[in-house]
């Protein structure tokens, strides 16, 4: 029997939770009022997420486990080594799960004329079609490692998926070999279109079809192929060659990631007992890894790019960004927002407002300087040659930029390289922190001074997760919230100096002690005027420090409500504890990436966009900014962004100590908030 995850009825372990949460990314591939094509698409998402955990979260876990510690009071009151084998169990339950939704899909699929053949469906004319792929574009790229005893194993790629052959040989021997599955050819083969009929091949499947192909030099009497996929611990690990710059020795350990420890061993369920058995003892699986069966294909993350073949009616209908109202891209931003403060909320609003920003900074004589930080980049990133763009225009450009970003360090280190060729100040954070904040300043000369312009961000510089992350951005020229920003790229350069800041809200140094003095307020008012409110939008929290504190204010009657992504460790709603306490999580067409904080304040609302979910790393190992909001309207904008979420009763799910992800059920008007918002803000424009 798998033990209760909220063993002390206190907390609820943040590796379940998690797991939880992808569940109901999972909910969305099942749901049959999903378009088909996206179902598939967040199948891939659910398979993508479930890698990450396991390269980082069940990896740590793991590494508890062998340093012999028993890790119960980090992890929610949980033994390390029961919590790896609860978790293997879940997944092993979801793994299930998402099988049966492929299937449904494929079904689906197949009633809209869509086919996704094996190589044993493959008709004449697609053979000679797959053979000359195979020749032209598959064997050139194709590696395939002969296994033998008295030959080490090469060490297998970080979630590589391979193909694991079995050779039935001519003289009764068996040979074994590995075919590992190029990362550089699409997944998914389209064939010729017969009629209105669409038929695509996975790689995998054209790959046995050409096995004869493959290993036509060996004198064989059967062949038999099994999908196998390790992944690895995702830690980096620092050289400490103090001739080596920071640079390289991020790059040397995101090289070394490729061949980290194993952490999580996938195979078809269908692989004979004696390959499964030969090939772990050549990887070295231990009892710690996590051994999962599964179906017929791994790397399910590959469902993200499946092709859309022509199908809009198959997709999500796409939203065209809209403007917004005051900003022009015919005139100066600046001008703009020299007058007002401007909220832009992406992707219902065009990111392009930031990348005009940092255009027209990179062009304007008057601006003597930039300072951005930057967290993760997009592959080809307007935001990059726009500072490149400054700085050869002679602006001084300071850059901080983080090289730790997980799994986008080899895309940052690339643009750090472009940028300090071309003379822009890089900075690579603080010793022992990772910048998370987002934030910008730009010092213009205006008559014989400089004024700040700037914009204060909850997501990331990115134009391509800008399309499908939810994040809120702050365009200003406040002159007292700007001269804070700058203090924070003064404590870059100086972090021993620990500065104070009137306004903004920042780690390590205050975010806690800030928001518990927002949280007292609230019981304070709660007592007083019967009136403590916090509404609270973010993508996790862990921290047990800011979960106890939301305890107390519950037990002494604040209202919350609290809308979370991803973990949750808080349980709501237990008497005594939590009474006053609601959680949802909205799962959508969009990723749901903004953090709002919003305190009652007796009746005078304290509102707030940040960068810092709650918890611990947020708190106490990142610099994070949360910026108030001053601007009435802005206020009142995302106050009403927070209750249109609130309200949603068709993709929120309601949070609890059950943990069943149960969709929210009331007799109101059935509410889909990410498409109401996008209403929302269309009404703004003509109001």
């Amino acid at each position: 029997m798998t033990p209760s995850p909220d063993v002390d009825n206190t907390y609820i372990n943040r590796e379940i939770s998690w797991l939880q949460f992808n569940e109901r990314v999972l909910q969305e591939a099942s749901d049959l009022n999903v378009p088909l094509i996206e179902r598939l698409r967040f199948l891939g998402i659910f398979s993508n997420n479930l890698d990450e955990f396991f390269k980082v979260r069940y990896a740590t876990v793991k590494r508890i486990v062998e340093a012999g510690k028993g890790g119960k009071s980090e992890l929610g009151g949980i033994k390390a080594k029961e919590l790896l084998e609860i978790i293997t169990q879940i997944v092993i339950k979801q793994q299930s799960k998402s099988l049966k939704a492929l299937n449904n899909i494929k079904s689906c699929l197949e009633k809209e004329d869509i086919y996704i053949i094996d190589e044993n469906q493959i008709d004449a004319n697609q053979h000679d079609f797959i053979k000359r792929y195979f020749i032209q574009k598959v064997s050139p790229a194709l590696v395939t490692i002969i296994l033998n005893d008295d030959v080490r194993l090469p060490n297998l790629k970080d979630s590589g998926a391979y193909l694991a052959v079995k050779m039935f040989m001519a003289d009764d021997t068996k040979q074994f070999a590995l075919i590992e599955i190029p990362k550089n050819i699409n997944r998914f083969v389209e064939l010729p279109k017969q009629g209105d009929k669409s038929y695509i091949i996975m790689i995998d499947d054209l790959l046995r079809h050409c096995l004869a192909d493959i290993f036509n030099i060996f004198d064989y009497k059967s062949v038999s192929a099994h999908m196998i996929k390790i992944t690895r611990d995702a830690e980096l690990d620092f050289e400490s060659d103090l001739s080596k710059s920071f640079i390289d020795k991020i790059s040397d350990s995101v090289k070394h990631r490729e061949i980290g420890e194993p952490v999580r061993f996938v195979y078809d369920k269908t692989i004979d007992k004696e390959t499964l058995q030969y090939l772990m003892s050549k990887m070295g699986i231990e009892d710690t890894d996590s051994i999962i069966p599964g179906g017929r294909y791994h790397n399910r993350r590959d469902y993200m790019s499946f092709p859309s073949l022509g199908r809009t009616d198959l997709l999500y209908d796409k939203i065209e960004p809209l403007p917004i109202k005051g900003l022009s891209f015919e005139a100066s931003i600046f001008e703009a927002i020299a007058e007002k403060d401007y909220l832009l909320y992406a992707p219902y609003q065009t990111f392009s407002y930031v990348v005009k920003f940092l255009r027209e900074a990179a062009l304007d004589p008057k601006v003597k300087t930039i300072k951005i930080t930057i967290y993760r980049l997009a592959q080809i990133s307007h935001i990059a040659s726009s500072l490149i763009n400054a700085a050869i225009n002679g602006k001084t450009v300071t850059v901080s930029i983080e090289l730790r970003a997980r799994f986008d360090e080899q895309a940052n280190i690339d643009y750090a390289q472009q940028m300090e060729d071309e003379g822009v100040n890089l900075i690579f954070g603080v010793a022992g922190l990772k910048v998370h904040s987002k934030m910008c300043v730009v010092e213009r000369e205006e008559g014989k001074k400089l004024k700040r312009y700037g914009f204060i961000s909850t997501g990331n510089f990115n134009e391509s997760t800008a399309k499908i992350y939810t994040d809120h951005t702050l365009f200003t020229s406040d002159q007292s919230i700007l001269k804070d920003v700058n203090k924070i790229f003064n404590f870059f350069e100086t972090n021993y100096k620990i500065y104070r800041y009137k306004h903004l809200i920042t780690s390590p140094h205050y975010t806690e002690s800030s928001i518990h003095k927002l949280i007292d307020k609230e019981i304070e008012n709660a007592k007083l005027y019967n009136n403590g409110i916090i509404r609270l939008k973010m993508n996790s929290i862990s921290s047990y420090k800011m979960i106890d504190k939301l305890y107390e204010a519950s037990r002494a009657g604040v209202k919350i409500q609290m809308i979370v992504r991803g973990i949750c460790c808080l349980i709501p709603g237990v008497e005594g504890m939590s009474e006053n306490i609601e959680v949802i999580s909205v799962v959508d067409k969009f990723l749901e990436h903004s953090r709002l904080y919003i305190f009652g304040n007796n009746g005078e609302n304290k509102v707030y966009i940040s960068s810092a979910d709650w918890m611990t790393r947020n708190i106490y190992n990142r610099v994070e900014v949360s910026c108030p909001i001053y601007d009435e309207d802005i206020k009142q904008q995302i106050i009403d962004h927070f209750n249109i979420s609130w309200s949603d009763n068709v993709k929120a799910r309601i949070l609890s100590a059950s943990q069943d992800n149960a969709y929210k059920v009331d007799d109101n008007e059935k509410v889909r908030s990410q498409f109401a918002l996008y209403d929302y803000y269309q009404k703004k424009l003509q109001s």
